[in-house]
């Protein structure tokens, strides 16, 4: 296995952190889906408005690294379920926030204590400073990933609404869709996300 040389999809460290997420997150899901009648990403959208408070439905899907049409839809599904409520905005009555209701917040309180308990179960194999070493490579990614994505976005995209889908184009044939290095990101450097 190797992330720096790639020979096949299990060497990806996407793939790697989709199998992780798949086996970890596994747990959750049966609670979510069996005991709260809830999925997976509207679990999310709930875990977001506990911790950040009131947002626009704009913002929600910013944070939960959803497409703002999917967060729309599951947020007409938590209020619909009482979990969830829309607040006018005075200023443009064509606007609202949305916010936990008491019910979103009662289950809230009782989800996530299991969810972190979880959490902890699979974070148990590292030792504390696997941990801390852990955690920085992941902000780390992170940071150099969302550079990347706003910097290079992709021009290609389909239109699935109207029943398109998505094409193969040669990134030459677009004036180069991606860096070729992570040097070419602004502000990164390869030399630099080693050292930290």
């Amino acid at each position: 296995m190797s992330f720096d040389q790639p020979a096949t999809v299990d060497d990806l460290l996407n793939y790697r952190l989709n199998c992780l997420l798949a086996s970890s997150g596994v747990m959750v899901v049966r609670l979510c889906e069996g005991l709260y009648g809830i999925t997976r990403r509207e679990w999310r959208l709930i875990a977001i408005l506990a911790a950040h408070g009131v947002m626009s439905p704009s913002e929600l899907a910013a944070r939960g690294h959803l497409e703002r049409a999917r967060v729309s839809r599951h947020i007409t599904e938590l209020v619909a379920k009482k979990l969830m409520t829309r607040v006018g905005m005075p200023e443009d009555k064509r606007r609202a926030q949305v916010e936990l209701t008491d019910q979103g917040r009662k289950l809230y309180d009782e989800l996530f204590p299991q969810s972190v308990k979880f959490n902890n179960m699979v974070l148990h194999a590292l030792t504390a400073s696997e941990l801390a070493a852990f955690d920085r490579a992941l902000t780390r990614l992170t940071e150099v990933a969302e550079r990347l994505s706003n910097s290079h976005p992709v021009v290609a995209k389909a239109d699935r609404r109207h029943g398109g889908s998505r094409r193969f184009v040669k990134p030459e044939s677009v004036g180069g869709l991606w860096p070729t290095s992570i040097n070419d990101a602004p502000g990164m450097s390869r030399s630099r996300s080693r050292t930290k």
